[in-house]
C-alpha cells in the first residue's frame, strides 16, 4: 500500500464593510471544480507552511493563519490523500487575483453561497466546521527557545548560555514557520538563548523584539506571578503576538490562561524550538495547537 499523500489548505475569509463574512472559492480547470485553496506538501515542508504557501500561490492574497480546522481523507488515483485545513484571514488590502495553470478563477461568496458552490463533499465538510468555529479570533504563541548548550557544559552565567549548533539552525528556520501567523509583536526573555531564537525572524519581519525580565527563569523563581500576570496582559491585546521563554515558565503560564475554560491541553512540556499556538476570543482560550520545532 502506498504511503498517504499529505496536503494542506485553508478556508480563506474576509469581513465586509457590513460585518458580514465572505469566503474565497477557486475554480480549477484541470478538474473543472470549485474548491477551497489547497495543495500537496513539498519535501521538507510542514503542513502549516504548505497551507500558507498554497493559499498565496492560488489566490495571491495576503493572509494570516488562525485556528486549525481539521483533516479530511479521500482517495485519488495515487492513493489515500489527507488534507489538513486552517482558518485564513485576509490582512491588508486585497491583491488582484492572477489566473494560472492551476486556478483560472476566484470568487468571494457568502458562507451559504460558498457551501452551495463547492463541488467536493470534503470541502463542504471543512467549510461547515469553519462555520461552527470561532474563526474570528486572536493568536498568542508561546515558543520555547531553540536548543541551547547544556547547563553542565557552560561555565558562565546561565542567562548568557548560548544556542548550540542545532539551536542555531532551528533559529534560522523560525521564519518559515511563524510568518504564517502575521506576527505583530515579539516578546522575549532577556536570556541570550531566547533572544537569539527570535532575532533573525524578528529582523526579517521588521519587528523590534521587546526584551523583558518578566519572561526569564530567574524572575520566575523569585515570583511566579509576574510571568503569569504578563501573559494575562498580553492575551488582552487584539494582536498576533509571540513570546519566547523557558520551561517551567511556559507550562505555568498556559495552565493559568486555561484554568477556567474547557479546552484540550497538550499532555507534555515543550521541547526546544516547539511552541503552543493559543487561539483566544475576548481573552477566552478556546483552542491550543502544538507546533513542532523547525526541521533541520
Amino acid at each position: 500500500m502506498n504511503a498517504p499523500i499529505y496536503a494542506a489548505g485553508a478556508v480563506v475569509w474576509r469581513k465586509n464593510s457590513d460585518d458580514s463574512v465572505s469566503v474565497a472559492i477557486i475554480h480549477r480547470p484541470r478538474y473543472d471544480d470549485w474548491s477551497l485553496p489547497k495543495g500537496r506538501m513539498e519535501f521538507g515542508e510542514t503542513l502549516i507552511s504548505c497551507a500558507y504557501r498554497e493559499v498565496m500561490e492560488e489566490t495571491n492574497l495576503k493572509i494570516k493563519l488562525g485556528p486549525f480546522i481539521g483533516t479530511v481523507d479521500y482517495y485519488v488515483p495515487d492513493g489515500l490523500k489527507e488534507v489538513s485545513y486552517w482558518c485564513a484571514k485576509v490582512i491588508g488590502e486585497d491583491h488582484a487575483f492572477r489566473a494560472n495553470s492551476e486556478v483560472d478563477e476566484m470568487v468571494w461568496l457568502s458562507l451559504g453561497d460558498g457551501m452551495e458552490k463547492l463541488t467536493r463533499e470534503s470541502d463542504k465538510e471543512i467549510l461547515q466546521k469553519f462555520l461552527s468555529s470561532p474563526f474570528d479570533s486572536e493568536t498568542l504563541i508561546m515558543l520555547r527557545h531553540a536548543k541551547a548548550l547544556a547547563r553542565q557544559e557552560w561555565q558562565g552565567d546561565d542567562d548568557d548560555r548560548p544556542l548550540e549548533l542545532t539551536g542555531q539552525l532551528q533559529a534560522k528556520r523560525m521564519l518559515s514557520l511563524y510568518q504564517v501567523f502575521g506576527l505583530e509583536e515579539i516578546y522575549t526573555s532577556d536570556a541570550v538563548r531566547c533572544m537569539d531564537t527570535v532575532a533573525l525572524m524578528a529582523k526579517a519581519l521588521n519587528i523590534d523584539p521587546i526584551v523583558t525580565q518578566q519572561l526569564s527563569e530567574y524572575t520566575f523563581r523569585k515570583n511566579k506571578d509576574k510571568a503569569i500576570d504578563f501573559a494575562k496582559e498580553l492575551i488582552k491585546k487584539r494582536e498576533t503576538l509571540l513570546l519566547c521563554s523557558h520551561n517551567p515558565v511556559l507550562p505555568r503560564m498556559l495552565e493559568k490562561l486555561t484554568k477556567k475554560v474547557d479546552v484540550e491541553l497538550p499532555d507534555s512540556k515543550l521541547m526546544p524550538g516547539e511552541a503552543w499556538i493559543i487561539h483566544h476570543r475576548k481573552k477566552e482560550v478556546f483552542q491550543v495547537d502544538r507546533l513542532g520545532a523547525p526541521t533541520i
